[in-house]
């Protein structure tokens, strides 16, 4: 009978099994899972849509930009269409993500968010409910089978307790036996004590087997209990999975714009304007406008008279030079057919309705009464660096007022060969405040934008500028600060 019992047998290690004692708690914690799982896909979804947002916002900035500065910038024609078309596009494209954007937030973020609410409920005391419910089926089901394994394990106990002390009671008493100072009463003690361990082991044992038998027959009602319990879960979870699935679909669909009819009639259209543009359709329009095809008032002989030849005054001359307006040229053949983009400049002030056809660029300085200094007064300042709406006179000269290598060229850049600007005057600066030009004359930037200050702030408060594009322009003093 002791052969029953081994000494080399520890305590059994518990296995992971779904069937041990408290081991369904992974199932109860799939519940709150479930729960922080919807959380995480509405902030996944959260941030998609701000993604969406912030690169509509950045589209819808690009084509403003862009469609400013080609605008104002020297292309023309078809090929300015085409170029455009690309902002229209931005755009277009822009508000398509606004609306993915929208179905994000106002569709798959709500639905997550109304159905988590239906799903769970809270308790007053802290946990769901759906939670509760779970764990109350599992601690039910389980306790009977629990409770007699418990029996089991403290016969158990002392079964293999009543084994190891027969054990000991059979080394004594065979070690007594050779010595022969033992007196016979001493032998007689531990040959009792051995007997009385091997009745110990049979009780034990038939208790152990009992015990074990009744757990056995407990067994099957307990796996049923907790059978039902666990698919209760599983069909609470499958709603949650079924859910998941149904809403990243939707999702998808929201995301994919390459199956919206929209965005690729955008795309169509980008195709269709940019192949409209026509080169020699340009090109004429160019020689109509800006070349040979312009009309010209060629010099004709003209009778002299008092009133168109007389000496202004120095006051009077003054007084015309604060301001005059161009008037359009006429247009002559094909020129109609382009709409013309130089048409006049104006520059407000005491309005000069024409030039007079009498006026000889060539006429010496005696002649007129004027100086240089006050030709230096009649140049048109506070033109935009890159503004496109001006119209090149008929007249030409050789003073700074029409020179095309002055400070400031077609294009606004600053003349190198200028030698008024001096780089030492340059100053870099960078701006405070986001400031959007109201003129044309005025440069825009964002805070933190820098740019070159070239002239010091006159008195009304403005100072000339160069951003790094190479425009040039006026700006507030007030609103940027020099680099350290």
């Amino acid at each position: 009978m002791s052969g029953s019992y081994d000494d080399s047998v520890g305590v059994e290690v518990s296995s992971d099994s779904f069937w041990e004692v408290g081991n369904y708690k992974r199932t109860v914690k799939r519940i709150d899972d479930g729960h922080r799982l919807c959380s995480d896909l509405m902030n996944c979804i959260h941030e998609r849509a701000r993604i969406e947002k912030v690169y509509a916002q950045q589209l819808t900035e690009w084509a403003k930009r862009w469609k400013q500065l080609v605008e104002k910038g020297p292309q023309y024609g078809t090929v300015e269409r085409a170029w455009c078309a690309f902002m229209s596009e931005a755009e277009k494209v822009s508000e398509l993500h606004l609306e993915v954007k929208g179905s994000l937030m106002n569709e798959d973020f709500e639905k997550i968010k109304n159905w988590q609410k239906e799903a769970f409920h809270k308790q007053m005391m802290g946990g769901f409910k759906e939670t509760k419910e779970a764990e109350d089926g599992f601690r039910k089901a389980q306790k009977p089978w629990a409770k007699k394994l418990k029996e089991v394990e403290a016969a158990k106990k002392a079964y293999h307790a009543a084994c190891k002390e027969e054990k000991l009671a059979i080394s004594r008493e065979t070690n007594s036996k050779a010595d022969p100072a033992l007196n016979p009463e001493q032998l007689k003690k531990l040959q009792d004590k051995v007997e009385r361990s091997k009745q110990d082991v049979l009780k034990t044992k038939e208790k152990y087997e009992k015990s074990l038998k009744e757990l056995d027959n407990a067994t099957p009602q307990y796996m049923e209990n907790m059978e039902q319990v666990f698919e209760q879960c599983q069909q609470f979870e499958e709603k949650r999975l079924r859910f998941f699935r149904e809403v990243l679909l939707e999702v998808q669909k929201h995301l994919d714009l390459s199956n919206a009819a929209s965005y690729k009639n955008i795309y169509r259209e980008l195709e269709q304007n940019i192949k409209t543009a026509d080169a020699v359709e340009d090109l004429r329009w160019f020689r109509a406008n800006q070349g040979p095809g312009m009309s010209m008032n060629w010099p004709q002989f003209e009778e002299w008279s008092a009133d168109l030849n007389r000496t202004l005054s120095r006051r009077e001359k003054k007084k015309a030079s604060d301001g005059v307006t161009l008037t359009g040229i006429n247009q002559t053949g094909d020129q109609v057919s382009q709409p013309n983009k130089h048409s006049s400049l104006s520059v407000p002030s005491n309005t000069v309705q024409s030039v007079q056809s009498s006026y000889n660029p060539f006429e010496d300085e005696e002649d007129t009464g004027s100086t240089v200094s006050e030709k230096e007064d009649n140049k048109i300042k506070n033109v935009s660096s890159y503004e496109k709406n001006q119209s090149y006179p008929t007249d030409w000269s050789d003073e700074e007022s029409n020179n095309p290598f002055s400070s400031t060229d077609a294009n606004g850049d600053t003349n190198p060969f200028d030698e008024d600007t001096s780089p030492a005057m340059e100053v870099r600066v960078r701006a405070l405040y986001d400031y959007e030009g109201q003129e044309q004359d005025e440069l825009s930037f964002k805070a933190g934008d820098e740019l070159t200050k070239m002239e010091n702030e006159d008195e009304q408060g403005w100072c000339k500028g160069r951003l790094d594009n190479g425009q040039v322009g006026l700006y507030p003093a007030n609103y940027v600060e020099p680099i350290q």
